[in-house]
């Protein structure tokens, strides 16, 4: 896909959506709150997603209240973090409306993460998972059962 416009606004705003929707329950949201904010950026620097205003925060940081951008993509509003010049731009609207909510929409995690790929040119810095350590116990003792010395000495035999 070299051209970035031919994913539709509306099919990126739904993988927007189920990205952020899984991203608030994720165990490391950190990838998923990245992408969504590249396309974002991305969505604004081509006219296709429009900057609403600023609202504070529902998650203060270390007490202190701070702004989110809103954004709007199709039908969609988005929170993003606010860039400088974004306090000096745009009206800042409040608090959040708790009853707003944006519309429901069917899509799996991997085909919003392949279509957001595809549309930021997204690729995988050789990306393995991480192997798990098989689990040993501090206190266990290898048995010496069946063994006729301990410690065991090396025998070398000649050949």
């Amino acid at each position: 896909m070299s051209d970035t416009k031919s994913a539709p606004l509306s099919e990126l705003a739904k993988a927007i959506y189920t990205i952020n929707r899984h991203a608030k329950t994720a165990p490391e949201p950190q990838h998923l709150y990245y992408i969504k904010k590249e396309t974002i950026k991305r969505l604004l620097k081509e006219k296709r997603a429009r900057k609403i205003g600023l609202h504070f925060s529902d998650h203060p940081k270390f007490s202190n209240q701070h702004s989110t951008l809103l954004v709007k993509v199709d039908n969609y509003y988005f929170h993003i973090p606010p860039a400088k010049e974004d306090f000096n731009e745009l009206e800042h609207l409040g608090t959040l409306d708790q009853n707003f909510r944006n519309p429901q929409t069917k899509m799996s995690l991997s085909q919003a993460k392949k279509l957001v790929y595809q549309y930021i040119n997204w690729e995988p810095k050789n990306q393995q998972k991480p192997k798990k350590k098989k689990y040993t116990s501090a206190y266990f003792t290898p048995s010496s059962l069946g063994k006729m010395e301990w410690p065991p000495k090396k025998s070398y035999r000649n050949f």
